[in-house]
């Protein structure tokens, strides 16, 4: 499984260079090797089948136990089978429709890159490693959303997918390793096993949440279902690509995935199913008030989302195979129909409903490829997508008792309102542009090459295949999947007529329904921007406002943190470390009471040693002159050298006392350079005050934090390993410096390479200074008119 994600990330990166060496037939030779990847992912289909499951592991970080581990069973290998068999198809259609393109080498490497980035995702079975490869996918789908870059829509569109999904991405990632701390393994599939325990934990609700906002940000569920219309700016390939086996399926996929570990609760169900019902229906309903034939396909992708969503949240033996044979027709018509689409639109010129019509007999092909997708997004028989509405009807009808009976009935009400319209979506995309009447558009429009019309006509034949042909779709696909969600093996049965059933019935109130909201669709749409414009809401231009918001509180905080001046800086650090550091201790009950009887034993020089430290500490924050205040902290520093001379550390007083001289020299040098204190280096009275507060809170927290430290037992490992070791092995009988020059040596010459760095920093700079007097008649002397630049950072 590396191999194959490792192999289609190189052949990315040899792309460009085949794209320019055969540029006429770069698409078809560029699928070789997605297309190998799909052969060998499916000579496991009969092991997957018969119960078998693959796991491979490589150590990647093994300090921190985290590996590169995949797993392979029903679920993965069909999002593999998905991901790399429709993308060889996408691979080719790219050659042709991208065809003369300059940047078509550049394409060809971020769709690849992004294909292995997919790939990893659903065969990721280590959390560390689906983090990152979730990630890769948002920033390749930047980039191929993004790819018309000279637009400032694209840009705008391909900002707005990646900083959605990757902000639901990191809430995602703090709910995935609160998974990974609580069940005591990062490997999904051992996590998988503590379900029971996982679901009783205080923490659920919490990582449910978590992982959710992840999942519910990619795959577009409502409230962040603005994103994805947006990204059909993207190239028409890219739109294929995301809208039927990618990107977008990712947090279906995750959902599915986890069904077994934080799936079967209440809240579970009903937070999927409510918000599956508001996305699918919005998305449809947003689906038939467009006359752009791909923003209405990328609306219906929305629906789809929703009703997926919601099949995972019901979790019945219905909703388990629903979501397999939906998953697959989904991924079959919903690709064909984009694919075409775009043929439509390279041949036509044009994708606007209302100025194509008669296509039929002019892109034979095309509309024969485009018809049976969207009879199978219609859920008409015999195709798939027709057993997939059956069965979704069937897994909402008699959902539970009580509220869980309602929330059924609401589903399936939902369900059906959003399957009518998209039976009116399907009529808008195959109707009118092939059998009405011949439009000015379609007067120059022939029949589009063979890489154009090759994927669609394949995904439209299996959708169709499968659809009739259900016995080997039930045994190779749906009963693994089925086993991947429950955790357990079940017994599934998949087939195209169950009789005359309620499901019959809501089927043909769908058909019904949709048939007349197509009929009078000009009506439908008028009334519906008419309460669109009602309510005045839009949820990209909120996007948009929140975004302005942003960074109007980003300038607010700049002006106020970020104002020039080192004080200020000092100011905001040594504050908030303060309340984080004392408020954590008064949270935790860490203060401790200094001890009066140890104070009281205390010998006199100790005392005369603090009087002169607090002498000398008064003395430099008095200081009107920048080298008495250095020396006036000079004079501490050799106290404390007296201090640890006093307590028989000789050693230590000695490199006190080497160090405070040096420092006290070198600072002394560089102030002597800077102007004298002034009057803007003295505060007002209150700033003063305030100031002051700082200062004493700061140096209480210091003062509560070493008593805590003393009170506790101080372990004598480190001190017993270094006077055993500093002669033996460091061949020194002075501790402390076989400590900074032979255990420690790296980071005492990396001290060193900083301090000297300041110094020639600090000389640079003064050497820059301008030495020029003020021009005469002004009213500054010297040292006023330089004290700001002084103080800067």
């Amino acid at each position: 499984m590396l191999s194959a994600i490792l192999g289609i990330f190189i052949w990315s990166l040899l792309a460009p260079i085949v794209a320019r060496r055969l540029p006429r037939i770069a698409g078809w030779v560029l699928a070789v090797v997605p297309a190998a990847a799909t052969v060998w992912f499916a000579g496991f289909v009969p092991e997957i089948a018969a119960g078998g499951t693959v796991r491979e592991a490589v150590a990647w970080i093994p300090g921190l136990g985290v590996n590169l581990s995949f797993y392979l069973d029903g679920l993965s290998l069909t999002f593999a089978l998905l991901i790399c068999g429709i993308g060889t198809l996408i691979v080719v259609y790219c050659g042709g429709y991208l065809h003369g393109d300059p940047m078509l080498p550049r394409f060809f490497l971020f769709i690849l890159a992004f294909m292995a980035s997919m790939l990893g995702v659903v065969l990721a079975d280590n959390i560390v490693s689906l983090i990152v490869f979730w990630e890769l996918t948002s920033v390749t789908s930047f980039l191929l959303i993004g790819y018309l870059h000279d637009s400032p829509q694209s840009r705008r569109s391909a900002l707005q997918a990646l900083l959605v999904t990757s902000m639901g991405g990191l809430v995602m990632m703090a709910g995935l390793i609160l998974l990974g701390l609580t069940g005591g393994s990062f490997e999904l599939t051992e996590l998988a096993g503590q379900g029971d325990m996982l679901r009783e934990h205080p923490y659920y609700l919490a990582i449910l949440i978590l992982i959710l906002a992840g999942t519910f940000t990619k795959s577009a569920q409502f409230p962040f279902h603005f994103w994805l219309p947006n990204a059909m700016d993207a190239p028409t390939p890219v739109s294929a690509y995301l809208h039927s086996a990618t990107m977008v399926k990712a947090g279906v996929y995750l959902m599915a995935r986890l069904a077994p570990t934080l799936g079967g609760t209440e809240v579970w169900t009903v937070t999927l199913v409510s918000f599956g019902a508001v996305t699918a229906l919005l998305g449809a309903i947003l689906a038939v008030r467009q006359t752009d034939l791909k923003r209405i396909l990328a609306y219906t992708t929305i629906t789809a989302l929703g009703q997926l969503t919601m099949l995972i949240g019901i979790g019945n033996t219905y909703a388990v195979e629903t979501f397999t044979v939906y998953l697959l027709a989904h991924a079959c018509y919903k690709g064909a129909l984009f694919m075409g689409v775009g043929a439509v639109d390279h041949e036509a010129g044009t994708r606007e409903v209302t100025q194509l019509g008669g296509l039929l007999a002019l892109m034979p092909v095309t509309a024969a490829a485009i018809g049976l997708a969207a009879l199978s997004n219609a859920g008409l028989p015999p195709f798939l997508g027709f057993i997939g509405k059956e069965f979704m009807y069937s897994s909402t009808v008699g959902l539970g008792e009580g509220e869980m009976a309602l929330l059924g009935w609401l589903a399936t009400a939902a369900m059906v309102a959003s399957n009518a319209l998209m039976i009116v979506t399907a009529g808008l995309v195959f109707v009118k542009p092939f059998l009405g009447r011949r439009t000015e558009a379609a007067g120059h429009a022939h029949e589009a090459p063979v890489s154009l019309w090759l994927g669609p006509v394949v995904l439209a034949g299996i959708g169709l295949g499968l659809g009739v042909f259900n016995g080997a779709l039930e045994r190779w696909f749906v009963a693994p999947v089925a086993a991947s969600l429950t955790g357990a093996p079940m017994d599934v049965h998949v087939y195209l007529w169950g009789g005359f059933t309620m499901p019959l019935a809501l089927s043909a109130v769908t058909v019904a329904l949709g048939a007349a909201m197509y009929l009078g669709w000009p009506r439908v749409k008028a009334a519906l921007d008419g309460i669109a414009g009602a309510l005045g809401y839009d949820s990209d231009r909120g996007w948009d406002r929140i975004l302005k918001g942003l960074v109007r509180v980003a300038l607010l905080q700049t002006r106020v943190i970020q104002s020039g001046y080192l004080r200020h800086y000092i100011m905001f650090t040594i504050g908030f470390t303060t309340l984080a550091v004392g408020g954590t201790m008064v949270v935790k009950g860490a203060l401790v009471a200094p001890s009066l009887t140890a104070a009281a034993g205390a010998p006199y020089s100790a005392w005369a040693l603090s009087l002169i430290v607090l002498a000398s500490t008064v003395a430099a924050v008095m200081a009107e002159s920048r080298l008495v205040a250095i020396l006036s902290l000079g004079v501490v520093g050799v106290v404390i050298a007296l201090i640890f001379l006093l307590y028989g550390a000789p050693d230590v007083a000695i490199t006190q006392f080497m160090v405070e001289t040096l420092v006290v020299i070198i600072v002394a040098l560089v102030l002597a350079r800077l102007p004298r204190l002034t009057a803007f280096a003295r505060p007002d009275r209150r700033s003063a005050v305030r100031d002051g507060v700082i200062a004493v809170a700061f140096g209480a927290v210091v003062t509560a934090v070493m008593l805590a430290v003393i009170d506790l037992p101080i372990p004598l490992d480190l001190s017993e390993y270094f006077a055993e070791r500093s002669y033996t092995e460091g061949f020194g009988r002075n501790v402390v410096n076989v400590i900074l020059v032979d255990f420690r040596a790296m980071d005492t010459l990396g001290e060193i390479l900083v301090v000297a760095t300041a110094g020639l920093g600090a000389f640079a700079l003064l050497k820059a200074r301008p030495r020029r007097e003020p021009p005469v008649g002004d009213t500054k002397t010297v040292g006023d008119s330089k004290p700001e630049t002084g103080d800067r950072s």
